[in-house]
């Protein structure tokens, strides 16, 4: 019995749940490459960014630049996978390569797609890029100096001080980028793991579209 044969016995409702299912298959299918390739919503979990960004807000990441391999610019903010090592001691860095440690390596196809692609057990964070590949960055009197010139950073509230950690005083290396969050008082970020390689960039966020009082560009308050 050929597969002709075959078709024409299954029953109208039979063939229109098959049809669904195949429709359903190729809706998940466009939605992952999408979401993986192209862009997908977020919504903000903590209060790195603060006040830029609240908890809840909720964003569109552009996911073309990753697509691309295109370096982020400064004061652009991203989001990229959490380093596996979140804190070192001034004493345990390596300041010729400050950067962060990513020691997580999923090897099968299964595990691949479950983590990169479904995002599965994975921790992200969103941080502002504050320095770029040759970039000379200092912290110091609660102030960020790049190339010898302080940064005016006109996105953090009055006030803010910029506490120093193990990252404080070095150069940006070639494809990574130096980043942090606006609240710089509880902001867990690059001034305690390092520099965040390009291809764990995952993320540039392109506008807030929730609440819909504050949608838009989120590059200022």
């Amino acid at each position: 019995m050929n597969s002709e044969e075959n078709k024409s016995k299954l029953s109208p409702e039979l063939k229109n749940i098959l049809e669904w299912i195949y429709c359903l298959l190729i809706a998940v299918v466009i939605a992952l490459v999408v979401k993986y390739f192209i862009g997908t919503p977020t919504t903000v979990q903590m209060d790195s960014m603060y006040s830029t960004l609240s908890q809840g807000d909720k964003l569109w990441l552009n996911r073309i630049p990753r697509t691309f391999k295109k370096m982020p610019k400064r004061g652009d903010i991203i989001t990229f996978e959490a380093p596996t090592k979140e804190k070192f001691e001034p004493d345990e860095i390596n300041i010729e390569s400050p950067i962060a440690q990513y020691n997580y390596q999923p090897n099968s196809i299964f595990s691949k797609f479950s983590y990169y692609v479904l995002e599965l057990k994975k921790t992200s964070y969103i941080k502002r890029v504050i320095a770029l590949p040759g970039d000379y960055v200092e912290i110091k009197d609660g102030k960020v100096y790049i190339n010898n010139e302080e940064l005016q950073e006109d996105y953090l509230d009055e006030g803010t001080t910029t506490y120093t950690s193990a990252f404080n005083k070095f150069t940006v290396p070639k494809n990574t980028v130096f980043a942090m969050g606006d609240h710089r008082s509880v902001s867990r970020d690059c001034r305690s793991f390092g520099c965040i390689p390009l291809e764990k960039i995952e993320s540039i966020v392109s506008f807030r579209f929730w609440p819909f009082s504050k949608f838009g560009n989120v590059d200022k308050k």
